[in-house]
């Protein structure tokens, strides 16, 4: 499929309106790979904390209840992203903030390569022969992509939040693994997959359809030339905020959903999560998270992009 340069309405060349046109799969495996495992290092604390907001109770948004399945004893402890960490680094030690490192950068690393490599078949044959794809078909796109992915390494996420949810003991991989096929088999390992899905379709929609759309359209516009690190980092923090506006929902429900994976369910399921989490916590219960989310959002996609895009650019140029 071939893509030509075009006008835009300052009359200067429009740079082709993709995220990397023609680009050997191998290459964008290889490259969001390594992109994955640097952005999933430097950002790891922040999803740690999001994930201890996320699995606390609350009634009515104010009064604490026992903590979440598997989560440790006691009633809630955290009151915001510092006050989190900070606790954290003390109860636990600083290695507290990395808890989950290991599947957290399997999934990662796995899950984004995969998507990558879809991605960009996914967005061509969405688009006719000859012309630029349109910004729903990129976000139709990238939220294809990311469904499949997920769906595929769901059992490597159970694992990750059990471990980053766990208070009173640092979980192995093994112990989770055990615990979950003791108590429900191998299908525990696929516990919040829908909302999982639902998530990762979101965010990846997000992320990769408006990270996609933005970069072309700032250099469109002349705010920054196409290539360079200030167009991609600005790409990036848009694609992160709009990602973590229209994702936190249903990764609070997933991640309650996931907590409880072996261990005694506090919720049937997506529906009664999502109906029983605002009645009983309020509605801003569903936003748990959301300043984390959205500060790792922003770090990760920054750092992610910017790998990508030059660790890609080094082997096309090969």
């Amino acid at each position: 499929q071939t893509h030509h340069t075009s006008s835009n309405p300052r009359g200067t060349t429009t740079p082709p309106n993709t995220m990397a046109l023609e680009t050997s799969a191998s290459n964008r495996f290889y490259a969001s790979f390594v992109g994955a495992g640097v952005a999933e290092v430097c950002t790891l604390p922040v999803d740690v904390v999001k994930v201890r907001l996320q699995v606390q109770h609350t009634v009515g948004g104010t009064q604490p209840t026992p903590a979440a399945a598997g989560a440790g004893p006691g009633p809630v402890r955290y009151g915001g992203m510092l006050d989190t960490m900070s606790k954290i680094v003390r109860s636990e030690g600083p290695g507290g903030l990395f808890k989950g490192l290991s599947p957290a950068l399997l999934r990662q690393c796995s899950y984004s390569s995969l998507a990558f490599v879809l991605f960009e078949p996914i967005r061509n044959v969405m688009c006719p022969q000859g012309t630029h794809p349109t910004f729903l078909q990129r976000l139709l796109a990238g939220g294809t992509a990311g469904a499949v992915g997920i769906a595929i390494m769901n059992p490597t996420e159970v694992l990750k939040t059990q471990m980053q949810a766990s208070r009173s003991e640092a979980l192995s991989m093994a112990t989770v693994f055990r615990r979950v096929v003791k108590n429900e088999g191998i299908l525990g390992f696929w516990a919040g997959v829908g909302p999982n899905v639902a998530r990762c379709f979101l965010v990846n929609a997000a992320e990769l359809g408006t990270y996609d759309q933005a970069k072309h359209k700032l250099a469109e516009y002349n705010v920054f030339a196409a290539g360079t690190l200030a167009n991609h980092v600005t790409a990036s923090g848009i694609a992160g905020l709009f990602s973590t506006c229209t994702s936190t929902p249903a990764d609070v429900i997933k991640t309650r959903l996931m907590n409880q994976a072996g261990t005694t369910h506090a919720y049937r399921g997506v529906v009664d999560a999502l109906t029983r989490i605002p009645r009983e916590e309020g509605v801003a219960a569903l936003y748990k998270g959301f300043t984390p989310i959205l500060v790792r959002k922003v770090m990760w996609c920054t750092v992610f992009f910017v790998t990508y895009e030059r660790i890609l650019a080094r082997l096309e140029a090969a």
